[in-house]
């Protein structure tokens, strides 16, 4: 009877490890039209695994039959800025920190939205920064230091994104050179409401679209943002998914890595929470598609952020979580990558954070 029952546990694992060999290698094999990646700037597995413990659903994050790690110390130090997380993700090349779109010695490189534009593919940036933050100016701009943020603005008009949204209006209209970039912005084909996340009428490619609704990052969620981030990838997936030849979208969750700067677990935990519901839009967007890769990141951990247990009288009470943090910047840890869709079985395993280039370029099939 031991050995019956040894035989149907072999039997079972063999089944099982032969089902996720087929989804890798169809995961890996099959070309992705679309490509969503989606970044919390500043979540570490810390920040992710609040979304855990701090709702009642079951997050997002378990949708994911990928998960990897990426190590991800810039070219001159261990520990990344988000312009050199980002630059390696939209570049391929490691670069200093404050780098935007640019190598280590501070030639520019052409990103994945670039490439994307090239091959025909429309593409799109969404932050809850301001969009000329150095997360989302790495994937359109090139610049020596990510404070140039007017010299990033005025890159965003002539440059190959098709819908944006986020914050950063004075960087557009309250420059010190007087210019007024909404203008510039209208005369090249967009179309930019600084009001609100409103659908257009027709929402056609005929147009491109721009939303800069903040003078520079969007408020708090707990300043009533509300569902802001989720919207703006719905309505970005609406406008880019008519694109038959594909596309590449960039979502940041930003304020997580502000939430953690100031060691404030709340901040954290609520744009963690926001972050996920972007990633579930991406997801039901993706499995509905069949052609879809998303991938879920982080450029750095920031705040040594630890899900510590309460303390009740000096004793540690594993009943309730009392979130920590070890400092106010950034820290040294290995990121999960988490994956779906067709490519997604690259992202398997430990890799440097600026091998995400071509493991996207894989799965576009542009490499």
């Amino acid at each position: 009877m031991k050995s019956y029952h040894i035989s149907i546990l072999l039997f079972v694992l063999i089944l099982s490890s032969g089902c996720n060999d087929q989804y890798r290698q169809l995961a890996s094999e099959k070309k992705a039209k679309n490509v969503i990646l989606l970044i919390g700037d500043g979540m570490g597995l810390a920040q992710a695994s609040t979304a855990f413990y701090f709702q009642k659903e079951e997050p997002n994050f378990v949708r994911f039959p990928v998960i990897g790690l990426h190590r991800n110390p810039p070219s001159e130090a261990l520990i990344t800025d988000s312009a050199a997380g980002a630059t390696a993700f939209s570049t391929g090349y490691k670069s200093y920190n404050a780098a935007i779109g640019v190598d280590a010695d501070s030639i520019s490189r052409e990103t994945i939205l670039e490439i994307a534009a090239r091959k025909g593919k429309s593409t799109g940036l969404i932050a809850t920064s301001s969009i000329t933050h150095a997360t989302p100016a790495s994937f359109y701009a090139h610049v020596p230091h990510r404070n140039l943020e007017e010299d990033i603005a005025s890159q965003l008009p002539s440059s190959p994104v098709d819908f944006f949204a986020g914050g950063g209006l004075q960087f557009f209209t309250q420059r010190e050179d007087g210019a007024n970039y909404l203008d510039t912005l209208a005369s090249r084909g967009y179309v930019v409401n600084p009001q609100k996340l409103e659908r257009p009428g027709n929402l056609s490619l005929e147009h491109k679209y721009g939303y800069l609704l903040a003078p520079e990052g969007m408020p708090k969620m707990q300043e009533g943002r509300g569902d802001f981030l989720p919207q703006a990838t719905q309505l970005a997936l609406d406008y880019l998914g008519q694109d038959k030849d594909g596309f590449f979208l960039m979502v940041e969750g930003s304020q997580i890595d502000w939430g953690g700067h100031d060691n404030d677990a709340e901040y954290v935990i609520q744009e963690t929470l926001d972050f996920d519901k972007a990633i579930g839009v991406a997801l039901d967007f993706a499995e509905k598609d069949g052609n879809t890769l998303v991938i879920v990141t982080a450029d750095h951990e920031t705040g040594g952020m630890s899900l510590s247990a309460a303390k009740v009288r000096m004793q540690s009470d594993y009943r309730h979580i009392n979130p920590t943090f070890s400092t106010g910047g950034h820290s040294a840890s290995l990121i999960p990558v988490y994956a779906y869709g067709p490519g997604s079985g690259f992202f398997m395993g430990i890799y440097q954070n600026n091998e995400i280039f071509g493991k996207m370029l894989r799965a576009f099939r542009l490499k």
